[in-house]
């Protein structure tokens, strides 16, 4: 007679992703730490630094799409360990560097590659295969794990940038990155199949399509089909706008515009972590929304309460910490990356075995944003002097991805992309296998 099984691999794969995702996230704080210090130590302009924060977001959306691809022709394993060493690389070598186009190099292509291979493709990845039950749930934790994990890292890198230099800072996300590839080699599974199991919440076991061709034409195939439709289009315009009001915008000069008004780095870089903090809360109470109502009402309603609170963010800046700023921390911080669960759902609703794939595409679009707004948000600050309007450009572009989202409502279904996959009878299994 075979063991109970206590607990199903899903879940382990889920807290090993989880651990993954944390890990690379270090890196993803350091940007906005790190403007001043090296504009101080560098004299190079806020623009310059700017661009290579934006080679980073347009690398980690563009990079997502075919590392999707990618894990499913090599496996997950394969490529999160590489990625994780790939930021540890770049966050490393940044310390030797003596030009802006090495801090582009390094943080530019290097993390950026790097980082986009565990994107949140990987997230739609991961559940996609393992989870039929609770999907947008913990669509919501890991979710939460990357993103949040990139906010609350920054109190701790401010402190070192603070008391030991910019360069600590990076040697210790290059540190934490590569301290998490060992248990990725061990724990993170590719399919629930290869153990004889079905995924989580479903009764029979699902033999995996395992593409032949190669890993590029792939990601290029999902986008030319889903090109042609009109979700497609909707979904990456939204989400374009998600990506340039949070890593673009709040996430790289937050601490920078809190600093024109007199607010300590640390003060600053604390009230982001705070937003961390909320943003676990709100995404996972996101994907749990997500598995009970229409995703496309849930990114309606994001969108249009995060550009109500970007259009009155510039009012609230000051020296000190103020009420009103905390009760604007607290209600961004619910929504940061809250449309994260309703897209994925989407994109697997609309594009079926694809969806991993073309979320990627997607989240691509929500990189270009980022880098956009990034670059962008610093050639105002350069040739105004402020942030403002800055703020309130993206707060009219969120109402706008309302609108958008809510224009999926006229049209539903999905789009046939790939045969479905063939079911078989569970059979007996272990973990060590």
């Amino acid at each position: 007679m075979s063991r109970p099984v206590r607990l199903h691999p899903a879940w382990i794969v889920a807290a090993v992703a989880f651990v993954a995702l944390v890990g690379a996230a270090g890196f993803r704080a350091t940007p906005s730490v790190l403007l001043h210090p090296l504009h101080a130590e560098f004299r190079w302009p806020l623009a310059t630094i700017s661009a290579a924060v934006s080679v980073n977001l347009l690398l980690y959306g563009l990079t997502a799409p075919f590392a999707a691809a990618l894990m499913d022709r090599f496996g997950i394993r394969r490529v999160v360990a590489a990625a994780l060493t790939m930021v540890a690389a770049g966050s490393g070598l940044t310390v030797f560097m003596t030009a802006s186009w090495q801090l582009i190099a390094c943080w530019g292509v290097l993390v950026g590659l790097g980082t986009g291979s565990m994107a949140l493709a990987f997230v739609a990845t991961v559940t996609g295969r393992w989870f039929v039950h609770r999907r947008g749930l913990v669509t919501g934790v890991l979710t939460a794990g990357g993103a949040a994990g990139q906010l609350v890292f920054l109190p701790l890198l401010a402190m070192l940038v603070g008391a030991y230099g910019w360069r600590s800072a990076a040697l210790v996300v290059a540190g934490a990155a590569l301290l998490v590839v060992p248990l990725v080699l061990r724990l993170l599974r590719e399919y629930p199949a290869d153990l004889g199991l079905p995924p989580y919440g479903a009764s029979e076991i699902v033999e995996p399509v395992r593409p032949t061709g190669g890993a590029a034409a792939r990601a290029l195939g999902a986008l030319a089909q889903a090109a042609r439709t009109r979700p497609f289009w909707l979904l990456a315009a939204g989400f374009a706008i998600c990506g340039a009001t949070t890593n673009g915008l709040v996430g790289t000069h937050f601490i920078p515009a809190a600093h024109d008004h007199g607010m300590p780095q640390t003060t600053a870089a604390g009230l982001l972590a705070l937003v961390g903090l909320f943003d676990i809360v709100g995404t996972i109470a996101s994907g749990w929304l997500t598995d009970r109502y229409d995703p496309r009402l849930l990114l309606g309603a994001y969108y249009a309460l995060r550009g109500g609170s970007l259009l009155v963010l510039p009012g609230l800046f000051a020296a000190t910490t103020e009420p009103s700023m905390l009760v604007f921390v607290i209600f961004y911080g619910l929504d940061w990356v809250a449309t994260v669960p309703p897209t994925v759902a989407l994109c697997r609703e609309y594009f079926g075995l694809s969806g991993a794939v073309v979320f990627g595409w997607v989240f691509a679009a929500h990189q270009f944003g980022a880098a956009v707004a990034a670059i962008g948000a610093g050639l105002v600050r350069d040739e105004l002097g402020t942030y403002t309007l800055a703020w309130h450009v993206a707060g009219a572009l969120s109402v706008g991805a309302a609108v958008l989202s809510l224009m999926l409502l006229r049209r539903r279904g999905a789009v046939l992309m790939e045969p479905a996959p063939v079911a078989v009878a569970p059979k007996a299994w272990s973990y060590r296998d």
